[in-house]
């Protein structure tokens, strides 16, 4: 009888697993199930569609089922929600959409690639029509279908994070009436305070109405034939033809959870480094599952696109009976709010003092090019360097044009282990419209150096 992988999941992690089988063992039958219309899409263009530097749904899909199907033999199910995994039996039951009955499908090899959902807290009104989360195509879809049918552009934001103010910006462009609600007192709480505390002040010069440590208490509908309704926070309302909800997300790994394989930090999938789970035969990918920091030493959840497509390869290689480890995350990652960028990698202060390290930390002010350069923009640099090993172990930058791309210098010399003295010696490309001879890479660097040799930090 053909040997069968069930992949659960058509995203990043499930189909970069489904395409190592399938190329490295041709004659495996591969199914994916995948409770949605498409695969393999971007769902970090989600706010750029929505604010219309994306034009088209479609041109966020690298891969359609159909072209999965015709040029790689792989038998994508559309429509299929996974509701129980048998791990006893061997077997996956799903709902067929499409069909509207139980479909129950033995497997060989169980891949479970389940993402993320939206973190939903228990509060009056979230499950109203024109309250939407932004996790997948469905979600963009009905939320373009909304935001046109609601003929208003009133928008309010629920939480500050990456999705909350990507998705602010989305909404200003489009020339709307835009409200950013977070309990928090910053933006990007995964920034330190003092990094994050431009992108507050940049998102009111574009019309966002930035209301920090502002608890949402609900939301409420209009009521009769009139659209929308209001959110109330912080002791107002605010109206509303459209609620996004930016609280982050959490690991979607409930049908594992149910069928007894362990789970470990934020409930995420446990896994090792090959990507198997506490169950034999059984592997998990992306942001259903656990990372291992390499800084930290520790399993986080750090549900990012680029680990999902890594992990997703590793599991599928492992499947396929070769040999492949995954090292690990930094967290490294990079978002704007309208012409200011923000990247960052590594520990924060508030997580470095989580886990131990003793450190020191050092920002500089700089340019993103030549100072005497037209256009030269403001760049703020910061970098944590641990005491004894001085070693780089965090970063972040946030600056105009240029500036959040740095941060993969940085990401770089902490994954190879470099100290702040080698930091200061890395051999980097220089030009007037590129940086100064200087780059804030370096000077971050050299300020560390004085910090941890005891000299004025000049």
């Amino acid at each position: 009888m053909t040997e069968r992988l069930v992949v659960v999941g058509g995203d990043a992690a499930g189909m970069s697993a489904a395409m190592q089988v399938r190329r490295r063992r041709p004659e495996v039958e591969v199914v994916v199930l995948e409770r949605t219309m498409w695969t393999s899409y971007s769902a970090c263009g989600i706010p750029y569609l929505v604010g219309g530097i994306v034009d088209d749904i479609d041109d966020l899909v690298a891969r359609t089922p159909q072209s999965f199907r015709d040029e790689h033999g792989v038998d994508v199910r559309t429509g299929h929600e996974v509701r129980a995994l048998d791990l006893d039996a061997g077997e996956v039951e799903a709902w067929d959409h499409t069909a509207g009955r139980t479909v129950r499908l033995p497997y060989d090899q169980l891949h479970v690639a389940t993402g993320a959902v939206p973190v939903r807290p228990p509060l009056p009104g979230l499950d109203l029509p024109f309250v939407h989360g932004v996790q997948t195509l469905d979600d963009a879809a009905r939320l373009i279908e909304r935001v046109q049918d609601a003929g208003g552009t009133r928008a309010v934001i629920v939480g500050g994070g990456y999705i909350g103010v990507e998705m602010a910006e989305s909404f200003a462009q489009r020339g709307g009436d835009v409200t950013l609600l977070t309990a928090s007192d910053q933006l990007m709480p995964t920034l330190d305070a003092d990094m994050a505390a431009p992108l507050a002040d940049e998102a009111r010069k574009v019309g966002v109405d930035v209301r920090l440590s502002t608890e949402v208490e609900g939301v409420e509908a209009a009521g009769g034939d009139t659209p929308g309704g209001t959110v109330v926070a912080g002791g107002e309302s605010f109206p509303a033809d459209v609620v996004i909800l930016g609280l982050g997300v959490r690991p979607n790994s409930a049908l594992l959870g149910a069928a007894g394989v362990e789970l470990g930090v934020r409930d995420a999938v446990r896994v090792d480094r090959r990507q198997r789970t506490s169950a034999d035969g059984v592997f998990a990918a992306g942001d259903c599952c656990e990372s291992f920091h390499v800084i930290a030493r520790e399993p986080v959840h750090i549900p990012l696109g680029t680990v999902a497509n890594k992990q997703g390869r590793v599991a599928g290689i492992n499947l396929a009976g070769d040999y492949a480890s995954f090292p690990g995350v930094l967290g490294t990652a990079v978002s704007r709010m309208c012409r200011t960028e923000v990247g960052r990698t590594g520990l924060s202060e508030r997580e470095a003092e989580q886990y131990g390290f003793g450190y020191v930390a050092a920002t500089v002010h700089a340019t993103s090019r030549a100072g005497y350069f037209p256009d030269a923009e403001r760049i703020t640099v910061k970098a944590l360097a641990e005491r004894v090993t001085r070693r780089v172990i965090g970063a972040q930058v946030v600056g105009r044009e240029g500036a959040a791309k740095r941060i993969d210098v940085l990401a770089t010399a902490m994954w190879a282990g470099m100290t702040v003295d080698d930091v200061v010696e890395l051999d980097l490309g220089y030009a007037p419209p590129f940086g100064p001879v200087w780059d804030p890479v370096h000077l971050v660097a050299r300020r560390l150096v004085k910090l941890l040799d005891g000299s004025p930090a000049s």
